[in-house]
């Protein structure tokens, strides 16, 4: 492993990172590993127990509704399939005035899942987004240099007994969305071994379903994984063409007739959920918000990927893959609570950096971790006199769901609600900053240097 590994410390050692040939301690990782399944079996139980204790509470799948209806029309279930509708996919509107706006290939595994009722995939969905959650957590660690046993299982239970009330994951469990799926299927693709020969389908894949992923072709490229950057070209052209196969007049309305650019246009982009640039622009009330928002998005996709790649050249290549996600956040016209469920992988990568660190800069490592758990954290929304489950702080001011025209609360917020309301966006705009700085810093500026890691800071499984 090279020097500028994410697994080298100047610090003391702990638990389960393979580093100078010592063996992590058995009794203290043993403890590590009981602590961790009390902690996240205790955190389960009590979310079963408030899903089967309140209805309602935790799982109002309106998203899955919508997967589910695109799947039935993929089978040709009438009502919802309308044949004399030139793309019955995008030719109607769903549940609650949702429309589906993904790729048509999204809607193909939902025609098997559809044959199950609503109740059924949303504990089904419930389920895989507690296995995904693990998953992202556990190959984070892996890649973060965490040797497989114990401590490192103990570790990711316990990260995830702390994230998992964070409000993008419970909004992701809400609403029945994809999301924690999507990011343990990107995270596990980018922290596979360059030598794999299909790094970089995971990337496709999920691009298929969402297009945000598609950052990440660039990325790879000026990390000069070249292959890899192929295979995910590939992996979402094969993507796109089996919606051709499979929906050829709804392919035909979403990417000839231009419908995956305008579905933002459809979509109440001043409401408080949007945590995005284009949100905060609009909510400023600036008669110019496209303009500004398109000027400070390029800037800050440039920005973003070379961050991103300097800190992969500087050896922080899990942190250059979070570079890459919070750009896509915050230059996506939306990007709903759901979208942020990333943030959770921040935090083991927060303590993880503490424990290489010493004195002041450990303890500063510490409340950055602290800090970003409770600003993303999922409080009671009795707070805010509802009583669907948990929310976000983001919601605290006047907002209004989907105002379908307006007007818009969120257009005459003011001092602290401006703050709160947005804190999320800034929250991110404070973690690019510090995450370019980084990655300044760590590349030491050498033009042509390669990227720190090595085949043990890339772990697959």
């Amino acid at each position: 492993m090279s020097a500028g590994a994410e697994t080298e410390t100047s610090g003391p050692s702990f638990p389960g990172v393979a580093h100078g040939g010592r063996a992590p301690g058995g009794r203290r990782d043993t403890w590590l590993l009981i602590g961790g399944l009390v902690s996240f079996g205790a955190v389960l139980l009590w979310f079963a127990h408030q899903v089967t204790s309140q209805p309602g509470w935790g799982l109002a799948p309106a998203d899955m509704r919508v997967f589910r209806d695109a799947g039935l029309i993929v089978r040709h279930v009438r009502p919802l399939y309308r044949p004399h509708l030139a793309s019955p996919l995008y030719d109607r509107v769903f549940y609650n005035g949702e429309p589906f706006d993904y790729p048509p290939f999204a809607a193909l595994p939902f025609a098997l899942m559809s044959y199950l009722s609503l109740g059924a995939l949303a504990k089904l969905a419930a389920v895989a987004d507690v296995l995904a959650l693990l998953a992202a957590l556990w190959v984070t660690f892996g890649a973060l240099g965490y040797r497989r046993g114990p401590a490192r299982l103990g570790l990711t239970l316990l990260a995830a007994a702390v994230v998992f009330y964070t409000e993008p994951v419970q909004r992701t469990m809400y609403l029945g969305q994809v999301e924690i799926v999507l990011m343990a299927l990107v995270m596990w693709d980018m922290c596979q071994p360059d030598r794999r020969w299909w790094k970089g389908a995971g990337v496709g894949l999920a691009a298929g379903i969402k297009l945000l992923p598609l950052l990440f072709i660039p990325y790879l490229l000026l990390t000069r994984r070249f292959r890899q950057a192929a295979v995910a070209a590939g992996a979402f052209a094969a993507t796109v063409i089996i919606g051709f196969i499979a929906l050829p007049t709804d392919s035909t309305q979403w990417l000839e007739h231009g419908l995956f650019l305008k579905t933002a246009s459809t979509i109440d982009l001043h409401w408080s959920g949007n945590q995005s640039l284009m949100g905060i622009a609009l909510r400023s009330g600036g008669r110019h918000a496209h303009a500004e928002w398109l000027v400070a998005a390029v800037i800050i996709v440039l920005l973003g990927v070379a961050g991103a790649v300097l800190l992969d050249r500087g050896g922080h290549r899990v942190a250059g893959v979070l570079m890459v996600w919070l750009t896509t956040l915050l230059v996506s016209p939306l990007s709903w609570d759901d979208h942020w469920v990333w943030v959770v992988l921040a935090v083991p990568v927060l303590i993880h950096y503490a424990m290489r660190a010493r004195g002041a800069a450990r303890w500063a490592w510490l409340g950055l971790a602290a800090m970003i758990t409770a600003l993303f954290a999922a409080w009671p929304d009795g707070w805010l006199g509802n009583s669907s489950g948990l929310t976000g702080i983001i919601y605290l001011p006047p907002q209004h769901y989907r105002a379908q025209g307006g007007p818009w609360p969120e257009n005459g917020w003011h001092g602290w609600q401006l703050i709160v309301g947005n804190a999320w966006v800034l929250a991110g705009l404070a973690g690019f900053v510090t995450l370019f700085l980084l990655g300044l810093l760590r590349s030491g500026w050498r033009p042509g240097a390669r990227a720190g890691t090595s085949g043990g800071a890339e772990v697959a499984g």
